[in-house]
């Protein structure tokens, strides 16, 4: 069980969001600044949760569908 939360990271960086998005740095901010990109801070360094990722992923699939 503890190897498998080593495994993966459970609060990520903005940079390390961007390369697991594959979207810029700039439209992370957005995503932040907009809402749509949960973070939470940990005194003065921003992180976003694995969970919220998740989150935008499932909205970003929700929006998809309601455009077809």
């Amino acid at each position: 069980m503890a190897d498998a939360l080593l495994a993966a990271p459970v609060l990520y960086r903005v940079s390390d969001a961007v390369q697991v998005l594959n979207l810029s740095r700039t439209v992370i901010y957005d995503l932040i600044r907009t809402g749509r990109l949960r973070t939470v801070n940990e005194g003065r360094s921003r992180r976003i949760p694995a969970a919220a990722i998740t989150d935008y992923v499932a909205l970003l699939e929700r929006e998809a569908r309601g455009s077809q």
